[in-house]
């Protein structure tokens, strides 16, 4: 019992001790898959109420500018063929069990935060085309896409900065990873903030909501 005790001692000893960077870190990919899951899935619900009744009121449709049945019924809600909801809700998944296996202690290899990286690098792209297909063709903001942008961001700029600061790019990038995970939130909301600003210079945001 005590050789198993002592043994049990040294390997809880030997483990690296996590760092609370890295469970707000997952923490956030948890709430980013979350949230991001809801926003899809009820973006596929009112997709189905439109098939349904191509003249249906939806819920999200707030004012003639703030609404999502123009963008569901455009060619840029379909650009694989299917609903782009149908990507959120399969892709949102991959954050969520990112950070859960984090949490549990999981360490994936370098390869592994390079593919993730790229596939949120990858969805932040295609959300800023569908920003500027929004404001500068459709010349709407969807609520639950805004609300897709808004986790968007911040999980692409917290993925690269916290690989760049763990080396996975390489030595040389750790530094300013480091300095730059901090500033992920103020980044992400000037952003934001001038999507909006680009938005409400192309149509009447704010003044449509009243």
């Amino acid at each position: 019992m005590t050789s198993a005790a002592a043994t049990v001692d040294e390997t809880t000893a030997s483990a690296p001790a996590r760092r609370p960077v890295e469970w707000i870190f997952a923490c956030w990919l948890i709430a980013a898959g979350i949230i991001g899951e809801i926003a899809a899935f009820a973006l596929t619900v009112e997709k189905f109420h439109l098939l349904q009744n191509p003249d249906a009121q939806l819920s999200c449709n707030v004012s003639v500018f703030v609404q999502c049945s123009a963008n569901l019924d455009s060619w840029q809600g379909s650009v694989f063929g299917f609903p782009n909801p149908i990507v959120g809700l399969v892709c949102w998944m991959a954050p969520i069990v990112v950070g859960v296996s984090l949490l549990a202690g999981v360490r994936f290899p370098r390869w592994y935060w390079i593919v993730f990286n790229a596939g949120v690098a990858g969805a932040m792209v295609f959300v800023l085309w569908l920003a500027y297909q929004s404001i500068f063709d459709l010349l709407t903001l969807c609520p639950y896409c805004v609300l897709t942008w808004a986790v968007t961001y911040p999980t692409f700029f917290a993925v690269t900065f916290r690989n760049m600061g763990e080396g996975v790019f390489g030595a040389g990038a750790r530094r300013a990873g480091r300095a730059l995970l901090p500033w992920v939130a103020p980044i992400s909301i000037v952003l934001l903030l001038v999507v909006f600003v680009i938005a409400q210079s192309r149509f009447p945001v704010i003044q449509s909501l009243f």
